[in-house]
């Protein structure tokens, strides 16, 4: 591995760092489709605070607007598709031997449609693909797509070791990377493939060689981890909310009995160890409603993108649904991560493994380059980013507390699963369980020294008491995002802690404590103007001891700091226009008017001891 030099700023009690580790270039078949023509190394500049080029296009071909983040990211990837990366390169340099082909200038044309229609779009998109898949492109054996896979991997690995920063400034670290993209039947149960440094596979593992995710996970064990010196990897699994039942099925195909059903647990726990909450195809925390799941949260219903229809999916009630990815299918406790998260727990007391024990992160999964732009404000701006409808939203980003900004720091923090999400601003959470955390904790100035000594940090197992009766104590705290000069950040309202665990007949039960704040202090947002007061807090912090704690039950618990009301950006984008040019949806009660962003914490797990 390539030399760096030590950071200048190591900070043993860990530094949030905020990142973007799902976003997409001219690369990706549908990146492109959709106008994109953003490098790798544009992305990266993107990231680091340049001004880019994204979509329309001029008459040429040409990006004609330009973008620019207020505040850098401190770390991001490209995770370009790996399905089609061979065959978009064939298509779109001008060298290639199929450049000129019927199916890729099929490909390649720019023929206007209604980007309001979505079944459109789908076909648009369809037959696009289907162009770019045929054999005059690849051949009849694929050998010229695959071959081609080398030129675009090659350029998103040296975009990457270009921009990542090795001098003791450490200002920015860049991760190689790519999107494993299985979508049977129109279904997600996508993965974010992120390798700890240079040291990588010759090319991805698409779901084209390798259409079944565990055996994925098996591949990447072997030919990486295993298989090349220094080598490291981890897979980020993303929106279960659309996968339609599939993505926290407690299944192991292959496995033949409990043993070999052992090994695939471990497995998926070792390479998964974080999941991607949210992102701009919606939040996937939870629902309210579903089969098998007690109890009604009131922050559950914040961006459900499939909810915003005038016909919202069904409930699949342990089924396997289709069609999710284009607006059909069906929703299930299978989609969303709190209830994968108390799946786990039983699964554990099943075969004494936990195949869901996973932090909490977010990305944004933009196609046009734009690493980490967030900002309500700057979403949907009709001047240049144009979406399809307001279902959508900026998407969030990924937090880690990391000694450093450096590759090994973050990676080993994601492994630990010290990580958190958000769902765009840079909220900073802290959450540590214990069972003799000190007496006033809070108002202690060295209250990291002593959570640390005397507790565990989000993303770790509490070890069970061998004192009989004492219950589990917690520490929740969070530092709002003071946001720039331009565009301060909002206030928090409240921090909370999620408790989930198996009840009487297999029923997921959940418990929402507010710890500290208050949703009383509502601050009666004006939806007009989108001001707020000045109501609030910058920082929040609470303890609270779980008092129906019984030690004879598994139990997971993750903490939730959740912002004031502010408008949403498709609310931000309404108010801009006239009232008579505004379209029909700026008046649809599909679409909220106001949100609450927030951040969640990598949860803590409770397991009692063996016997």
């Amino acid at each position: 591995m390539l030399p760096r030099t030590p950071c200048a700023d190591h900070q043993p009690l860990k530094q949030a760092l905020f990142g973007d580790l799902h976003v997409h270039t001219t690369y990706s078949m549908d990146a492109y489709v959709f106008g994109s023509r953003t490098t790798p190394d544009d992305a990266y500049r993107f990231a680091r605070g340049d001004a880019i080029s994204i979509a329309p296009l001029d008459d040429k071909g040409q990006q004609t607007q330009t973008v620019q983040m207020e505040r850098p990211l401190d770390f991001a990837a490209v995770t370009d598709h790996a399905e089609n990366l061979g065959s978009v390169s064939l298509c779109v340099n001008v060298d290639s031997p199929v450049y000129n082909s019927e199916s890729c200038q099929v490909y390649r044309s720019t023929t206007n449609y209604d980007k309001s229609n979505f079944m459109e779009t789908v076909k648009m998109i369809k037959r696009r693909t289907a162009a770019v898949t045929n054999d005059d492109v690849c051949g009849e054996d694929g050998r010229r797509c695959r071959d081609a896979t080398y030129l675009p991997w090659q350029e998103t690995r040296d975009a990457a070791e270009k921009h990542y920063d090795r001098s003791a400034d450490c200002q920015f670290t860049s991760f190689v990377a790519y999107e494993y993209s299985l979508t049977p039947e129109l279904s997600k149960v996508h993965r974010n493939v992120i390798f700890r440094n240079e040291k990588v596979l010759p090319r991805p593992i698409d779901s084209v060689a390798e259409p079944e995710p565990l055996a994925m996970l098996l591949r990447l064990r072997d030919e990486c981890i295993d298989g090349i010196p220094g080598c490291d990897v981890l897979a980020i699994p993303h929106n279960p909310n659309l996968s339609d039942g599939r993505m926290f099925r407690t299944e192991y195909p292959g496995a033949v009995g409990d043993g070999s059903a052992r090994r695939m647990a471990r497995l998926r726990a070792t390479m998964e160890p974080v999941v991607e909450m949210m992102q701009i195809k919606g939040d996937s925390e939870c629902r309210n409603g579903l089969a098998g799941v007690a109890g009604v949260d009131e922050l559950c219903d914040f961006e459900k993108t499939r909810a915003m229809s005038n016909r919202p999916p069904p409930d699949c009630e342990g089924e396997i649904g289709a069609g999710g990815l284009v607006g059909g299918g069906c929703v299930d406790r299978n989609d969303f991560v709190r209830y994968a998260l108390i799946a786990g727990l039983e699964e554990e007391k099943r075969l004494g493994v936990n195949p869901f024990r996973f932090g909490l992160a977010a990305s944004t999964d933009e196609h046009d380059g734009t690493m980490g732009y967030v900002e309500e404000w700057n979403y949907g701006d009709p001047a240049g980013r144009d979406y399809d409808g307001l279902q959508n939203n900026p998407g969030g980003l990924i937090g880690v507390w990391a000694e450093e900004n450096a590759r090994d720091s973050i990676f080993d923090a994601i492994q630990r699963r010290e990580v958190f999400g958000t769902s765009g601003p840079r909220i900073q959470p802290r959450f540590f369980a214990g069972w003799d955390l000190p007496e006033g904790i809070c108002e202690d100035p060295e209250r990291l020294d002593k959570a640390y000594a005397n507790g565990v940090p989000m993303g770790s197992v509490l070890e069970a008491e061998v004192d009989a009766g004492k219950n589990p104590q917690f520490m929740v705290a969070a530092a709002r995002d003071l946001g720039t000069e331009e565009h301060p950040g909002n206030k928090l309202q409240r921090l909370q802690i999620i408790k989930g665990w198996v009840g009487e007949g297999g029923v997921y039960q959940q418990k929402v404590v507010d710890v500290v704040g208050s949703a009383a202090s509502d601050n009666d947002l004006d939806l007009q103007s989108c001001q707020a007061n000045d109501s609030g807090h910058d920082a929040l912090c609470g303890t609270w001891t779980d008092a129906d704690f019984d030690p004879a039950q598994r139990a997971v618990y993750y903490s939730r700091a959740v912002e004031m009301p502010s408008c949403r950006w498709s609310t931000l984008r309404c108010n801009a226009m006239p009232e008579e040019q505004r379209p029909a949806a700026c008046n649809s009660s599909l679409y909220p008017k106001s949100i609450q962003e927030r951040a969640w914490t990598s949860p803590v797990w409770y397991s009692p001891p063996e016997g």
